[in-house]
């Protein structure tokens, strides 16, 4: 668990690897990268949400299961569903899969950190709702991510 304390909020970001640590982001990085977000999307308020680091096998399962897709994919997000009347920081979960992260950083060229920042950010914004279904979503989000980034010495993933 990572905390990172200010005057006006408090966010907790609870980090579990379900796959070997070695070469893997550490949960200050991910701290960091989740409080560039919160930040950048102009959260105010405390946030609490868990990062699951997972395997092919396990990304694939909940892509299945949540998304219908048979596939593991880089990053899901799963919003919270508070009951009505229940006031909570809890923003949700978030799995990015560990080797399908590693391969596309390859295939992209890109820094495997950098890719790992981008994918957390991705995961943040649609925790907080948005979303990149309809283009003038995805307009918006991904130049929200690419501002964030580049708050962090990340130039914008999007360029090709």
């Amino acid at each position: 668990m990572a905390r990172n304390n200010s005057s006006t909020h408090l966010h907790v970001v609870h980090v579990n690897y379900g796959v070997a640590r070695a070469g893997l982001p550490s949960a200050l990085s991910f701290r960091r990268w989740v409080d560039a977000a919160l930040m950048g999307a102009r959260r105010r308020k405390s946030a609490e949400l868990a990062i699951r680091i997972v395997g092919t096998r396990e990304g694939r399962i909940l892509n299945r299961d949540y998304r219908g897709k048979d596939y593991a994919t880089n990053v899901l997000s799963f919003p919270v569903e508070l009951p009505p009347g229940i006031n909570l920081p809890l923003l949700g979960d978030i799995a990015i899969c560990a080797p399908v992260v590693t391969r596309e950083a390859a295939e992209q060229g890109k820094l495997p950190a950098h890719h790992w920042a981008h994918l957390t950010v991705h995961g943040v914004l649609h925790l907080l709702g948005y979303d990149h279904i309809a283009e003038a979503d995805a307009v918006k989000m991904e130049a929200l991510e690419t501002r964030i980034l580049a708050g962090l010495g990340i130039t914008d993933p999007y360029l090709t």
